[in-house]
């Protein structure tokens, strides 16, 4: 389902979303009272949701969605200021799966291809997830409708002879559910206290994120956070950790030192990572380099570059999200004698990243986000003086 008060941005969004064979849009509403009633006739896998819409706004429409039909995924859309981020992050702390940054303009919105590959990519791993959730059970197939505006814009797969295959709402087919727990092989569990807390995020990072840090209580050693977000989202997310976990966060800065008890986001735009001086301390560093996964920040640098400073003392955990940004660099944490754990399949919006840690073998525990946070925070506290 698309949710957006203008024709033109619906219309398009539906092609772009259309473009893949795996996606169909069902529903198109021009605000959040029509996408609530909507929901009531046509259930979904995934709904875009804007944010500014008249007779009722998206973060209005938002618990009413979720009400509606318990379990959906809601990615909120909208042009990327610094009001907008802070709204995004209280709906996904609120319940939102993700958001998506949409162009300024219609014509930006046309003529980007990354916002295109960003917006099919996030709705199909969310569909995805969503229907391994239920068991694998797809909605009923249903014809494309628009409430309050143009219809989605068909395409060739979008005939009635095919929709049955393809997802309805934007959602995709659902991929060969992951092998259960049985086959993922553990490590063992750290037998020193960790000097360092390293967490690698993408989607569903902010809520994840949330909870998890806001489960381990008192907490001395430092916390570098790699989540995939822009530079407008990072810091207003580090202002938000601090406000629910009451933990002091900021984003990370050149030069910072580490501070036992600080969090460090990493910026939007820069791959944060770490350097020990001459005098034996370790700041933070910031690099300019090119996207890894396609992402930037990127958890891959983060984690080669504290592996040989903090060798058996680094404790990673790795969050749910989409890809497999974080194996790379978990894998040279790992033969550095650190630890990896991770959110298992079940809390995770995305089991992507988790996935990708687990199946190669390097983790030393998968999960639930309340245990997870449980058993980090017994680690971090052994032999605490």
């Amino acid at each position: 389902m698309v949710v957006d008060d203008s024709a033109v941005v619906r219309g398009l969004v539906s092609r772009f979303l259309q473009e893949d064979a795996e996606l169909e849009v069902v529903a198109s509403c021009a605000n959040g009272q029509r996408a609530v009633d909507e929901l009531k006739r046509t259930p979904v896998d995934v709904i875009v949701l804007d944010i500014e819409m008249p007779v009722m706004d998206g973060m209005t429409a938002l618990p009413k969605l979720l009400e509606t039909q318990p379990g959906v995924q809601v990615v909120m859309a909208s042009t990327l200021t610094r009001s907008n981020a802070d709204v995004s992050l209280k709906a996904m702390a609120a319940g939102a799966a993700d958001y998506i940054a949409k162009p300024s303009s219609t014509g930006g919105l046309h003529g980007t291809g990354t916002y295109q590959q960003e917006l099919r990519s996030k709705v199909k791993a969310l569909a995805q997830q969503h229907r391994r959730n239920r068991g694998g059970k797809s909605v009923a197939p249903v014809r494309p409708r628009s409430l309050g505006g143009s219809a989605p814009t068909p395409s060739a797969a979008s005939t009635p002879a095919s929709s049955g295959t393809r997802a309805s709402a934007a959602a995709a087919r659902p991929a060969p559910a992951p092998a259960g727990d049985g086959s993922i092989k553990l490590r063992p569990m750290p037998t020193v206290r960790p000097e360092v807390l390293a967490i690698g995020s993408s989607t569903g990072g902010p809520q994840a994120l949330f909870k998890f840090l806001g489960g381990l209580g008192r907490i001395t050693q430092p916390v570098l956070i790699t989540q995939h977000m822009p530079a407008t989202f990072t810091a207003l997310l580090a202002d938000h950790i601090g406000r629910q976990t009451k933990l002091t966060c900021s984003e990370g800065k050149d030069g910072d030192p580490l501070v036992g008890g600080h969090v460090y986001i990493a910026p939007g735009g820069k791959h944060m990572t770490v350097e020990r001086d001459a005098g034996g301390k370790t700041k933070i560093k910031l690099a300019d380099g090119p996207p890894e996964n396609f992402c930037k920040p990127s958890v891959d640098p983060m984690l080669r570059s504290l592996a040989p400073i903090y060798g058996s003392k680094l404790l990673t955990v790795i969050l749910t999200g989409m890809g497999s940004d974080g194996l790379k660099g978990s894998e040279v944490a790992v033969q550095a004698g650190g630890h990896v754990l991770a959110q298992d399949e079940a809390t995770s919006v995305v089991w992507g990243m988790p996935r990708a840690v687990a199946k190669a073998g390097l983790c030393s525990a998968v999960l639930p986000l309340p245990e997870l946070a449980a058993a980090v925070q017994k680690l971090i506290v052994r032999n605490a003086a």
